[in-house]
């Protein structure tokens, strides 16, 4: 009888594959893996009943392994829900990555719901059927989860804390995140802890609770970057000069692929220099297209200031100094 159940998993599982194959649903692949996840110990069981059955063992030998059985059937029974959720979470999880990364964090904390739901609810029916008073039981827990609560209010803040960022979706995987003097990219979304990666490569992990209660800056949703800048040049620069620069800039910053010029003025009169404040907008999120072209235009800024011969300022000090003819002391 064990052989014939072994016989009838493989052959079910093999069915079940080549309808997946042959028809791509995510039904059959599922279903699948919900066979594969039949343990070798409940078919052990099942064909151990039959055959008590046949032999007619005795009322109170049956009353006993009937309870062996039904303790079986729900634990099995829980491994095939949680292997048939976390497989289908797992298949949506691959297709909603690209097209969502934030329902991607949604789905590992629903999924961790959900296998503390079913196991819970696996506990109690299995002492129920052994016969204990789950009434009771629930009436103590409830009592005794005051004071859990209590003790455990930083990580229950926390899971609470990650609900809010997986609904109201703050941040989503792979965004890039300033928090105070950190920054990096979002890997992973978890029950107590976010966790980023920063520029220089290590890991970074933020409470949940602590994350949402700091100032976010979030740069994954910025859709272009504003760019302002200063020029310095010197005093002695000659007025048609200072009158061109604001268009020789804006000529340069044109050129540039994916940038928009915004505008140049002529600022202030600084300490040790006639300052022009320079806006542009480069038309991509992208940090390294943005460094490119800053360095680009920077270059060219250098550059064609050279041929107009315009000269950049730097903090400088003149000292004026005059003597004074001493008073004639002479006297006849």
């Amino acid at each position: 009888m064990l052989a014939v159940l072994f016989l009838a998993r493989r052959l079910l599982r093999g069915r079940l594959q080549k309808r997946a194959e042959d028809h791509g649903k995510l039904f059959f692949r599922v279903a699948r893996h919900v066979v594969g996840q039949t343990k070798g110990w409940f078919l052990f069981l099942i064909a151990l009943n039959v055959s008590l059955q046949v032999i007619e063992a005795g009322e109170r030998f049956d009353n006993g392994f009937g309870k062996l059985l039904v303790v079986g059937m729900l634990i099995q029974m829980g491994i095939w829900a949680v292997a048939g959720f976390g497989r289908y979470m797992a298949l949506r999880r691959d297709e909603k990555l690209e097209e969502d990364a934030g329902a991607v964090a949604a789905m590992d904390i629903v999924g961790f719901l959900m296998r503390v739901a079913v196991w819970a609810t696996v506990f109690l029916l299995t002492l129920d059927n052994l016969g204990v008073n789950i009434t009771a039981l629930l009436a103590g827990l409830g009592v005794g989860g005051i004071a859990v609560a209590l003790a455990a209010q930083n990580i229950i803040s926390d899971l609470f804390a990650s609900l809010s960022i997986v609904l109201d979706k703050p941040f989503v995987l792979g965004d890039f995140l300033t928090i105070g003097e950190l920054s990096g990219n979002v890997e992973k979304v978890g029950l107590k802890t976010t966790r980023v990666r920063s520029l220089s490569g290590e890991q970074l992990v933020f409470s949940n609770n602590d994350l949402l209660n700091s100032r976010i800056r979030n740069y994954g949703r910025m859709a272009e970057r504003r760019v302002p800048f200063t020029i310095g040049v010197v005093y002695q620069t000659p007025h048609e000069k200072l009158e061109q620069i604001p268009a020789i800039v804006k000529k340069i910053i044109d050129d540039q692929q994916s940038a928009r010029f915004d505008r140049a003025h002529f600022q202030r009169f600084g300490n040790s220099s006639l300052d022009f404040e320079i806006i542009y907008w480069v038309e991509s999120a992208d940090y390294a297209l943005y460094m490119d072209i800053q360095q680009a235009v920077n270059l060219e800024i250098f550059r064609r200031f050279a041929e107009e011969g315009i000269e950049f300022a730097y903090p400088t000090q003149t000292l004026f100094m005059s003597r004074e003819d001493s008073p004639s002391t002479a006297t006849e």
